[in-house]
């Protein structure tokens, strides 16, 4: 039961860090208007694929993951 407890509270701080993340990401200028981001807009319709953003945001957080969880 213990090791559940434990899963539940770390399950926990990565949905309020998520929801952080959610909140900040609007004030965070260059996201999702990086060159090579595609953006489709038409009268009624907008299309957005960030592509290059999420290259950017994976490399980070891998970077990061490596540096805080390395054995």
């Amino acid at each position: 039961m213990p090791d559940l407890g434990r899963m539940l509270i770390v399950l926990g701080g990565v949905i309020v860090l998520a929801g952080i993340v959610v909140l900040l990401a609007p004030h965070v200028p260059w996201l999702g208007r990086l060159p090579g981001d595609i953006v489709i807009q038409r009268e009624r319709f907008t299309f957005a694929f960030p592509i290059v953003t999420c290259l950017v945001v994976s490399v980070v957080l891998t970077l990061l993951m490596n540096l805080f969880f390395r054995n």
